[in-house]
């Protein structure tokens, strides 16, 4: 949250942060959301997951008005986008697509695997990727035979949460490697005894990959410039 009012404050732009009790009960949440519905200084609300576990997430964004989820996870501003309609989009997938336009990395006609299927990356990222013109697999912890849809794919989007899941030997030669994943793993010779990696081994995937982003730095940074974007 720190880094998103750094970056608020940055832009110029006004931002309020509502911190609330973590034993707060569900109504008094919703009667919090609601306020900033009503709030005319409010153009945009983020709630902040994850949530506690006696509190209910899908209800709290339901609370949100559409026309201030500049997370896009309301189910309205979802079925927008899964029919091809203008709305707020999620940001790390807005990020991931922004990155990939400005480096003038085709998309269209291209094969591309989204490891995993959170409704936060996975599945908005690969509805994005169809709206570009990409041949998508959707891939998880169910999936058969991964390496080989890596292989095969000219882009390749991680986003499982399992520190260097996707092999370096996977990747096909000049592929496009996205990695969302932040994984902490200990490490001795750091001054805080762990490090940040991703879910792609990334020195042996760079020997192959075109493009790869690095963890940490490389997609995080997108998401806060495009959560300011919506």
């Amino acid at each position: 949250m720190a880094s998103k009012k750094k970056a608020c404050a940055k832009a110029g732009i006004f931002s309020l942060e509502v911190d609330l009790d973590k034993d707060i009960t569900q109504e008094k949440l919703i009667e919090e959301i609601k306020k900033l519905n009503s709030d005319n200084r409010i153009n945009g609300i983020l709630l902040q997951l994850p949530l506690p576990k006696h509190l209910d997430e899908h209800a709290a964004l339901e609370a949100i008005s559409p026309e201030k989820d500049v997370d896009g996870f309301h189910p309205i501003n979802v079925g927008k986008l899964y029919i091809g309609l203008d709305t707020f989009v999620p940001c790390t997938p807005k990020g991931i697509i922004e990155i990939l336009k400005r480096y003038n990395i085709s998309i269209s006609g291209k094969n591309a695997v989204v490891v995993g299927r959170s409704n936060i990356v996975g599945k908005p990222i690969a509805a994005l990727l169809m709206k570009e013109n990409a041949t998508v697999t959707i891939a998880h912890s169910k999936t058969q035979n991964l390496p080989e849809l890596v292989k095969n794919s000219d882009i390749v989007v991680s986003a499982i949460g399992k520190p260097y899941f996707i092999k370096g030997e996977w990747i096909k030669e000049g592929a496009v490697v996205i990695d969302v994943g932040i994984n902490s793993v200990d490490d001795p010779s750091s001054p805080k005894g762990y490090r940040l990696v991703g879910d792609v081994e990334f020195e042996e995937a760079s020997k192959r990959a075109s493009y790869i982003t690095p963890v940490p730095g490389g997609v995080g940074p997108m998401t806060i410039a495009m959560l300011l974007s919506n």
